[in-house]
C-alpha cells in the first residue's frame, strides 16, 4: 500500500498566512465598533499584505514544489507576488479617503482585496490546470463582488453584473479548454505535459491539444483584458468605484500575466507553433484598438481601461517573442521585457489612479477629462505629477515607461517578429495623442473650479513614490532589471 507524502506547507506558508489573516480581520471587523471597524480592518489589512510580501521572499530557497506537484515556488513566483501584493496594499490605502466620501467605506472591502489577492498569489503558483482554475475563482468570486461595492449605484451595479456574467462565460472557456487539454494528453500537471509535449512535438500534436490551448488562452485573455475578449473593461473601469477601478487596472492584470506566462513557456513552451500566432493576433489587436478607441473618450476612468487594454498588448509582445522556438535566450529575453514592463506599469498606473481620484469638487468626484483644465495653476504639484505618469505612459524618454516599451521591443526585435515591434511603435504614436492631450488641458486650458483640498497622506505617498520610481527608472535600472532577469531565469532552467 502506497503511503501519500504530507505536503511541504513551509512553501506555501505566506498564502496560508494570508487566509488566516482574511479570516482574522473578518472577525476584527465583525467585533469591532461600526464606526471604528473600517479604519481598523483597512490599516491591518495593509499591513498583512507588506508582511506578505516579506514571507514571500522568506520561503522560497530555489525552486521547489508541493501538494503533489501543483503548487510551485521559484523566483519567478516570488517577483510576480511582490507585485501584486503591492498592488493590493496600494489599492487599499487609495480606497480610504473616496469610500468615506461616497458613505460606503465597510470593512468588507479590505478583506475581499486580501482575498482576492490570495487567488492571484495561487494563481501564479499554479502548477496543474486543477491549481490555476482554483486561484482564478477565488481571485474572480471577490472581484465580482467588489465591482458592485456601491450598491446604491446603478452603475456599479451594473459593472458588477457584467464582470460576473462575462467572467462566467471565460471561465466556461477556461474549463473547456483544460478539458480538452486533459482528454488528450491524459494529464493536468505542467511537469507531465512539458515532458509529454516536448516528445509530441517533433512528431505533430493532436487537433485537441491545439484546440484546447486556444480556448486557454481566450479565457486568461479575458482576465487580462485582451481584445477581443475586452468588452467588460470600460463598462466596469466606469461603473466601479475608482478604487476599484485602480486595483482592476493593476493586481489582476499581473497575476494573470504571470499565468500567461508560466503555462505558455512550461507545459507549451514546446509548442509555440501552435500558440504564437494566436498571442502575436491578440497582441496587434489590443495595441491597436487601445490606441484608436481612448481618442474620443471624455471620461478618464473610460480612457483609462483602453490604455489597460493597449498596455497588455504591448506586454503581449514579450510572450510572443518567447514564442521564439529557435533559441531559449530570445525566449527568456521576451519574458524578462514583459516583467519590467508589468513592474513599471503597476507604478504608473497606481499613480494616475491617485490623481484620478483627488478630482473632487464639493465632495463629488468628477471624472470628465475636462475638469483638469488649468490644473497646471490652480494645483501645480497635482499636474506635475499627472504629467509625470501621462509622459512615461506615452513612452517619452527618458521616463520609465519609454525603457518599458524599448525592453518589449527589443525582444520582439531579437526573434525577428518586426512587423509587431513596428506596429507596437505606431500605436504608441497614435496613443500619445490622448495621454499628452490631458497634459494640454491642464496646462494650457482656462482654469476652472479647483478640486478640493487638502490631499491626504496616504496620497501624497503614493504620488511621491510612483512619480520618483517614474522619474528616475534610467538612473538606477539595475535592481528591477537583475530581479527580472533572476525570476526569467528560474523558469528556464
Amino acid at each position: 500500500m502506497t503511503q501519500l507524502a504530507f505536503p511541504d506547507l513551509t512553501l506555501a506558508l505566506p498564502e496560508i498566512f494570508l487566509a488566516a489573516a482574511a479570516m482574522v480581520l473578518l472577525m476584527l471587523g465583525v467585533f469591532s465598533r461600526e464606526s471604528a471597524a473600517a479604519r481598523t480592518v483597512s490599516y491591518a489589512s495593509i499591513l498583512v499584505l507588506l508582511f506578505t510580501i516579506v514571507m514571500v521572499g522568506l520561503v522560497t530557497d530555489g525552486r521547489a514544489v508541493t501538494f503533489g506537484g501543483t503548487f510551485i515556488v521559484d523566483t519567478f513566483a516570488v517577483y510576480m507576488k511582490a507585485l501584486v501584493l503591492l498592488s493590493a496594499a496600494a489599492a487599499i490605502l487609495m480606497s480610504r479617503e473616496y469610500l468615506e466620501t461616497n458613505k460606503i467605506f465597510r470593512f468588507e472591502f479590505p478583506v475581499l482585496v486580501v482575498l482576492a489577492a490570495l487567488g492571484m498569489l495561487m494563481m501564479i503558483s499554479a502548477n496543474d490546470l486543477i491549481a490555476l482554475y482554483l486561484g482564478i475563482e477565488l481571485q474572480s468570486l471577490s472581484l465580482y463582488v467588489i465591482a458592485s461595492f456601491q450598491r446604491d449605484s446603478s452603475r456599479s451595479a451594473e459593472a458588477g453584473l457584467k464582470y460576473f456574467v462575462l467572467g462566467a462565460l471565460a471561465s466556461g472557456l477556461l474549463l473547456y479548454g483544460m478539458s480538452l487539454v486533459y482528454g488528450f494528453s491524459g494529464s493536468t500537471g505542467f511537469d507531465a505535459l512539458a515532458k509529454l509535449f516536448h516528445g509530441d512535438a517533433e512528431h505533430g500534436v493532436p487537433l485537441g491539444v491545439t484546440i484546447g490551448i486556444v480556448f486557454i488562452i481566450a479565457g486568461l485573455a479575458f482576465k487580462v483584458s485582451a481584445v477581443p475578449f475586452h468588452m467588460w473593461t470600460p463598462d466596469v473601469y466606469e461603473g466601479a468605484p475608482t478604487p476599484v477601478t485602480a486595483l482592476f487596472a493593476v493586481a489582476p492584470k499581473i497575476a494573470a500575466m504571470a499565468l500567461f506566462i508560466r503555462i505558455m513557456v512550461g507545459p507549451f513552451g514546446d509548442l509555440s507553433d501552435q500558440w504564437q500566432q494566436v498571442i502575436i493576433f491578440i497582441s496587434v489587436a489590443s495595441m491597436l484598438l487601445g490606441a484608436f478607441a481612448a481618442i474620443n473618450q471624455t471620461n478618464i476612468k473610460r480612457l483609462m481601461a483602453y490604455s489597460s487594454i493597449g498596455n497588455m498588448g504591448y506586454a503581449l509582445i514579450g510572450l510572443a517573442a518567447a514564442g521564439h522556438s529557435g533559441d531559449a535566450e530570445i525566449s527568456a529575453s521576451g519574458v524578462e521585457g514583459m516583467l519590467v514592463y508589468l513592474a513599471i506599469y503597476m507604478f504608473m498606473n497606481i499613480g494616475t489612479f491617485a490623481c484620478i481620484l483627488l478630482m473632487r469638487r464639493q465632495g463629488r468626484h468628477v471624472e470628465d477629462i475636462s475638469a483638469l483644465a488649468g490644473l497646471g495653476k490652480s494645483n501645480p504639484a497635482l499636474a506635475l505629477a499627472l504629467g509625470i505618469f501621462m509622459f512615461s505612459m506615452a513612452g517619452i524618454p527618458p521616463l520609465a515607461g519609454f525603457l518599458g516599451k524599448l525592453y518589449v521591443f527589443q525582444a520582439a526585435i531579437r526573434a525577428e517578429l518586426f512587423t509587431l515591434a513596428i506596429i507596437g511603435v505606431l500605436a504608441s504614436v497614435v496613443a500619445a495623442f490622448y495621454y499628452l492631450r490631458i497634459v494640454k488641458i491642464m496646462y494650457f486650458d482656462a482654469p476652472e473650479e479647483e478640486f478640493d483640498g487638502p490631499v491626504s497622506f496616504e496620497m501624497k505617498s503614493i504620488l511621491v513614490v510612483s512619480s520618483i520610481f517614474i522619474l528616475f527608472f534610467i538612473l538606477l535600472p539595475v535592481p528591477l532589471l537583475d530581479s527580472a532577469a533572476a525570476a526569467t531565469a528560474s523558469l528556464f532552467n
